[in-house]
């Protein structure tokens, strides 16, 4: 392997075609608010469908909205089946478990809820 390939292995990742059709749908919705010109549109997409890597598709959309972009998965989700089986079968893993899926809980943006703003005069 290359030097620069191993430099850059974390952003190397390949693209899938529904990560490319997923930023050409936000260049079209950034062409429909204006941000985007008609030829600005025609090149962005073209580049989309020939990137090869996740990077290459963020550099795409790297100066419009970020309420555009697709959300971050969210983390591990709890399954009560499996809680339960693995406390039946395996408790220490269960409670790895169960541990894992509150850390993931936690680091989760609350929704609904406003930051407390602070005043300053």
């Amino acid at each position: 392997m290359s030097d620069v390939t191993t430099q850059h292995a974390g952003l190397a990742v390949r693209a899938s075609d529904a990560e490319r059709e997923h930023t050409v749908a936000l260049l079209q919705r950034s062409f429909a608010d204006g941000r985007l010109t008609q030829a600005e549109l025609e090149e962005r997409a073209g580049a989309a469908y020939a990137a090869r890597t996740r990077a290459q598709l963020s550099d795409l959309t790297a100066d419009l909205p970020a309420a555009l972009k697709k959300p971050p998965r969210s983390g591990m989700v709890l399954d009560p089946c499996l809680l339960c089986i693995l406390l039946c079968v395996c408790p220490p893993a269960g409670l790895v478990y169960w541990l894992l899926s509150l850390a993931s809980i936690q680091q989760q943006p609350a929704r609904g809820r406003q930051q407390p703003s602070t005043v300053l005069r």
